[in-house]
C-alpha cells in the first residue's frame, strides 16, 4: 500500500517581524489522522507557527504543503499575490482553526455561527448545514444551545461552539491555538474531552497547548519548541520519558 502523503508539511519556514526573526528554519511533518501537540515556552514561536500553517501569517521563506500542495507563495510581488488570493481562499477551507478567544460573532445564534461559513464560504443549502450543525452541537453537548446567543454562554460552552463552527467545514486539518487558555480551571476538562473524541474519531489536529498531561495521553506526537525553532520531535513516551535534550529536559522538570 502506498504511503499517505502528510497531512501537512513544513518545509524551511521561517518569519521574521520587522527583521526580529521569530522563526527559524522550521521542517514538520504532520501525518493524516494523527494529532501533534506542540508545546514549549512562552515566546517560543508555537502560536506564530501554528498561523504560519494556514497563512494568518505569511511566511517569510519556506513552503507550507497541505497533502502535497502548496498553501500560499512567498516572495511574490504585488501583482502575483492578487493571483494567488483566490487560490490561499481555496486552500484554507480544508484548515480550520480553533482561537483562543472563541471569536464567535455575538450578533448570531450558536447555530448561526456554526452555518455562517459553510453556507456563505462553501455556497452549501442551508437547511443542509443548518441540519449537520445541530448534528455537531449535539455531538459535543450543545443540542439545547442551538438557538441560543455568545453571550449567555460560558467560557467552556463558547469554545465547543468554536470547535463545532471548524467542524462544520469538514476540514483536513485543524489547528488549535492554546484552546484551554482562557478558560476557568473547570471549564478546562470539557473542551479537553471534545479534542479527545475527535482524536479518536482520527481527524487531523494540531494542538498549540500548555496542558502536559493532555499532550501525554492524546497527543501521537510531540513537538517541542524553543526560541523559534524545533528542538526535540517525538512520541509522548518518548519525550516525557527518554528526552534527547537539556533543553526539553528542563521544560519537563518546570512544567
Amino acid at each position: 500500500m502506498a504511503e499517505l502523503e502528510p497531512a501537512i508539511s513544513a518545509r524551511g519556514v521561517c518569519k521574521d517581524f520587522g527583521g526580529f526573526e521569530v522563526l527559524r528554519d522550521i521542517d514538520l511533518d504532520v501525518a493524516t489522522g494523527t494529532t501533534t501537540c506542540i508545546l514549549g515556552p512562552s515566546g517560543s514561536g508555537k502560536s506564530t507557527f501554528l498561523r504560519c500553517l494556514n497563512w494568518l501569517e505569511e511566511p517569510s521563506a519556506g513552503d507550507i504543503l497541505i497533502q502535497g500542495k502548496p498553501i500560499g507563495r512567498t516572495g511574490l510581488g504585488r501583482d502575483a499575490k492578487r493571483m494567488a488570493r483566490n487560490e490561499l481562499a481555496a486552500a484554507r477551507t480544508s484548515i480550520a482553526m480553533v482561537f483562543q478567544h472563541f471569536a464567535l460573532w455575538p450578533h448570531l445564534t450558536v447555530l448561526g455561527n456554526v452555518a455562517e461559513a459553510p453556507v456563505h464560504v462553501l455556497g452549501r443549502p442551508r437547511h443542509e448545514v443548518e441540519a449537520e450543525g445541530r448534528a455537531i452541537l449535539a455531538r459535543v453537548g450543545l443540542a439545547e444551545k442551538a438557538d441560543a446567543y455568545p453571550h449567555t454562554l460560558s467560557g467552556g460552552q463558547k469554545q465547543r461552539v468554536a470547535i463545532s463552527r471548524a467542524l462544520a467545514m469538514k476540514p483536513k486539518v485543524i489547528l488549535f491555538d492554546e484552546p484551554t487558555s482562557a478558560l476557568d480551571p473547570e471549564m478546562v476538562g470539557e473542551v479537553l474531552a471534545v479534542i479527545r473524541g475527535l482524536a479518536q474519531d482520527g481527524l487531523t489536529m494540531v494542538v498549540v497547548t500548555h496542558e502536559m498531561a493532555f499532550a501525554r495521553k492524546v497527543a501521537d506526537t510531540i513537538v517541542f519548541m524553543d526560541a523559534g525553532r524545533v528542538r526535540e520531535v517525538a512520541t509522548p513516551h518518548d519525550f516525557f520519558a527518554n528526552p534527547q535534550s537539556e533543553r526539553t529536559k528542563r521544560f519537563i522538570a518546570r512544567s
